[in-house]
């Protein structure tokens, strides 16, 4: 059974694998580069539009080479503020599911082989840390959304609870890709740009607050 489930899984990875060079070698990928040509290219799919940006977006979070702000930018620029978040959060949530899936599927069952409970103890084997984890990466533009995805379906987080914490913490960011999107198109991208930097500050606050707390606690005691 474990080897079926391994294999199953590194089938999958294959055709991912596959897909992406297949699609690296026609002309989508230099599109999805390009927010303005993915954008027409989408709008004349007409009422599959939508079932193309969800599509593209859970693509882009299976194979990480495949960039994804565009895609969010497209769909602002193409269904506005609302229509356009529901469709990227749609997206990324199910290949972020989907990626977590793969990595269970193919590689906690090897890895819980190979380290007994080990893979368990700790914070390794807390659901509320390993959520809250997922939950911060989620907020942090310059963690990897797709690594994330993967290494917690190596961990014993259980789907639900990662599927919680994933759609929480990427409701930001979607909202205002999608937001500058849409400002783009009316012509009003440096608001967009004034909100998108508000947030970032907004994220990187608490952070910056504990750094120094820490430095300055540090130097007290020396």
């Amino acid at each position: 059974m474990r080897r079926s489930r391994i294999a199953a899984g590194l089938a999958l990875l294959f055709a991912l694998g596959a897909a992406y060079w297949l699609l690296h070698d026609s002309t989508l990928i230099a599109t999805i580069l390009d927010a303005g040509a993915l954008k027409s290219l989408v709008g004349r799919l007409g009422a599959w539009g939508p079932a193309a940006v969800i599509g593209l977006m859970a693509l882009a979070i299976l194979v990480s080479p495949i960039p994804s702000a565009p895609i969010a930018l497209a769909a602002g620029a193409l269904y506005g503020h609302t229509w356009g978040t529901l469709y990227v959060l749609l997206g990324a949530e199910i290949g972020a599911l989907a990626a977590f899936g793969i990595a269970r599927l193919v590689g906690y069952e090897a890895l819980r082989g190979w380290l007994g409970e080990r893979v368990s103890r700790g914070w390794l084997g807390s659901q509320n840390a390993l959520m809250g984890l997922v939950f911060v990466s989620r907020l942090l533009p310059f963690v990897s959304f797709d690594v994330i995805s993967y290494a917690a379906g190596l961990t014993v987080l259980s789907a639900w609870r990662f599927a919680l914490a994933t759609l929480a913490g990427i409701v930001p960011a979607s909202f205002l890709l999608a937001h500058f999107g849409a400002e783009m198109v009316a012509g009003e991208a440096q608001q967009a740009m004034i909100a998108v930097l508000g947030l970032g500050a907004l994220v990187a606050l608490p952070f910056v607050v504990k750094l120094a707390r820490d430095y300055f606690n540090a130097r007290t005691k020396t």
